[in-house]
């Protein structure tokens, strides 16, 4: 019920301008995303890189259905790059794609020339790509995108889920020499046939999938912020020997600060995702409506800075 409530609040302009307008509302939007412009990205990044922190942007929006609207995300993307390599941002500066942006459900061959020509202009501009993971539908042609696009950019980025039943199996097919994977939870809905549903279930294949990321030879990236999968990753990276620059974590943009802090203190690599884009108010109702459990995650972030 809640969730088709949220649902149904994502496709109302009167409460988008509600919580665009409302004081309280918009600061909860100001603290999760860094704007709606290239300006307003590069200005984020800016500070996080002064800060210590490393970032990876991601310019909001998934709903592509036309080759134009595909085109559209490509050339923000082009020009994001140009801007960050032109402010000297690059390398601890990175962009996160989704592949869905780019046409992949209508037309997997346009996706993955766009991604290509995105790839080619992170490695003109000295830094790197993600591929961002969606539904359990698109991840084998995710991965197989991602395959094609190693030939040429070796160091494009994967993320895997742990919630999705087969992930730790592919965790050890890419846990090889140079590769980079982010390992999330997962934040989608997803059926029960593929995916866990419980939080404990959920935890147990974070860590399992963790330690094969530690133990293998790729770059793990520990996308998380839950304190306690934060300290198994930091007592498993020193049990695989791992030293800072073997591997990184990952947090939310405005999610705890003060631990994003803590952790470069301690002399860890902190990657900040950052999204930012005219789509915020659909990336907030969608992050809410996948798992309803997140409004109370919201509510305690935006009632602490920790």
């Amino acid at each position: 019920m809640l969730r088709s409530v949220i649902l149904a609040a994502s496709r109302s302009s009167r409460i988008e301008r509600l919580v665009e307008t409302a004081p309280l509302t918009r600061d909860v939007v100001r603290r999760f995303v860094a704007g709606t412009t290239t300006d307003d990205a590069l200005r984020a990044t800016r500070q996080l890189v002064a800060d210590g922190l490393a970032v990876s942007i991601d310019h909001l929006g998934e709903d592509t259905v036309s080759p134009d609207q595909a085109i559209a995300v490509r050339d923000e993307y082009l020009a994001l790059l140009g801007g960050l390599a032109e402010a000297g941002l690059t390398p601890p500066a990175e962009v996160s794609v989704k592949l869905s942006a780019l046409g992949q459900k209508f037309d997997e061959r346009l996706a993955r020339e766009h991604a290509h020509a995105i790839c080619a202009a992170a490695a003109a501009a000295g830094t790197t790509v993600t591929l961002d993971m969606e539904d359990h539908t698109t991840t084998d042609s995710t991965l197989d995108i991602l395959v094609e696009l190693r030939k040429d950019f070796p160091g494009t980025g994967a993320v895997l889920q742990a919630y999705l039943r087969r992930t730790e199996a592919d965790c050890r097919e890419l846990a090889t020499p140079g590769s980079r994977v982010r390992l999330c939870k997962g934040a989608y809905s997803e059926p029960e046939s593929v995916a866990y549903q419980s939080a404990r279930e959920v935890d147990k294949s974070y860590v399992r999938c963790l330690n094969v990321l530690l133990a293998g030879q790729g770059y793990p990236m520990i996308a998380t912020h839950d304190p306690r999968l934060i300290a198994i990753a930091e007592d498993r990276s020193r049990w695989f020997d791992r030293t800072p620059d073997q591997f990184e974590f990952q947090l939310l943009y405005g999610v705890r600060p003060d631990e994003q802090a803590r952790l470069a203190e301690a002399g860890h690599t902190v990657r900040v995702y950052l999204p930012y884009g005219t789509d915020w108010y659909g990336y907030l109702m969608r992050r809410l409506a996948e798992r309803p459990a997140n409004l109370a995650f919201f509510a305690r972030a935006v009632a602490t800075r920790r």
